[in-house]
């Protein structure tokens, strides 16, 4: 059984310039996307591959998730076509994943990441989580999917949602 992680953000401030590509993460955001590495650093499961938006905010959240990771950190891969995409069009670059990788992070941006992953939230998915997911998303929000079927397949109603890790859960 494969692993999808579908992480949005963490928390970015005002851009100074008007450029929302260029938005950085702020203190508290910093510490968001280390407690999410650290999580998974801790429970599991390690992205075997990253797949993140070419923003610096999505760029700095992967950033601070590695330095928890240490030497289980992989190399993201930095796509353009995830800066604000659609679901469809996030669901399109998760389809080229290579069969070899058991375990993908995504990072990407709101509304994106919830529309994906409430189109991908199987019947067999945590109740309670797609609640959850389905209600608010905040930053530095986490989705994992069990994902039985190939990458290039992957489309819809096909992935059990079996968490949603937010700072909440984190801290309680």
């Amino acid at each position: 059984m494969k692993k999808l992680l579908i992480l949005r953000h963490a928390e970015a401030g005002h851009s100074f310039t008007g450029d929302d590509h260029s938005r950085t993460l702020t203190q508290h955001g910093q510490d968001q996307a280390r407690q999410i590495g650290r999580y998974l650093l801790e429970f599991g499961p390690w992205p075997e591959m990253a797949l993140v938006s070419d923003a610096m905010r999505t760029r700095q959240t992967c950033i601070w998730i590695s330095h928890e990771l240490g030497e289980k950190a992989v190399t993201p891969y930095l796509d353009e076509r995830l800066y604000l995409a659609a679901s469809r069009a996030m669901c399109s670059v998760i389809n080229e994943t290579p069969e070899t990788v058991q375990t993908l992070l995504v990072i990407a941006h709101m509304p994106g990441v919830q529309n994906l992953s409430m189109e991908l939230a199987s019947p067999e998915s945590d109740e309670t989580a797609v609640l959850n997911m389905a209600s608010q998303w905040p930053t530095a929000g986490l989705a994992v999917f069990d994902v039985a079927k190939p990458w290039a397949e992957l489309d819809g109603r096909d992935a059990g949602l079996s968490q949603f890790i937010t700072e909440r859960n984190l801290l309680t």
